[in-house]
């Protein structure tokens, strides 16, 4: 009995050294050789941060280009989806009034033309991209309000477009924080 006592603490002992101490430690180099050095890559504006290139964040000037909706109201802290299913009548009422604002905002767009992405949350809550085609619906209003030719704010989507990676694998997607940042360059 004292034997297997002794083993089990010795086994005990390593691992916890292995599971709480190594393996953590070992994790937190590897994440130190990822761009940003395991804390994120930000992305800045004459020397300001202005936000993090793979956590989504708010935009509600109609002079920007909107994205995704949150879950979890952009927190980082809180990363996740709403749970909901898409008969849950809560949740049919939320992506409703989403619906409606959009609308709202963009006049002249049917509600079937809306894309998916504009008025459904992502399952983290935090998704910094949109689709294409969520980019190019909303090229009337700001096109209208920043007094620039829809061609151009065509052609400025078209460049920030990031394809799938080998040409197939994910979708094309446009990071919305990038793309805003360069409509403000443009005047």
């Amino acid at each position: 009995m004292k034997k297997n006592v002794l083993i089990s603490l010795k086994l005990t002992v390593v691992m916890i050294l292995l599971c709480a101490v190594l393996y953590p430690l070992l994790i937190a180099g590897i994440s130190k050789m990822a761009p940003g050095g395991g804390k994120g890559v930000t992305v800045t504006v004459n020397g300001k941060v202005v936000g993090y290139e793979r956590i989504g964040q708010q935009f509600t000037d109609d002079k920007y280009f909107r994205g995704r909706p949150s879950a979890v109201d952009y927190n980082a802290a809180g990363s996740g989806g709403s749970n909901k299913g898409p008969s849950n009548p809560d949740y049919l009422q939320i992506v409703q009034e989403r619906i409606d604002s959009f609308l709202v905002h963009n006049p002249g767009v049917k509600k079937e033309e809306i894309p998916a992405d504009l008025v459904t949350a992502s399952g983290s809550g935090l998704d910094p991209d949109i689709s294409p085609a969520a980019a190019y619906i909303q090229v009337k209003r700001i096109a209208a309000i920043r007094q620039i030719s829809p061609e151009k704010l065509k052609t400025l989507i078209d460049k920030h477009i990031d394809k799938p990676l080998g040409g197939m694998l994910g979708p094309s997607k446009v990071n919305v924080l990038k793309l805003n940042i360069a409509l403000d360059a443009l005047q």
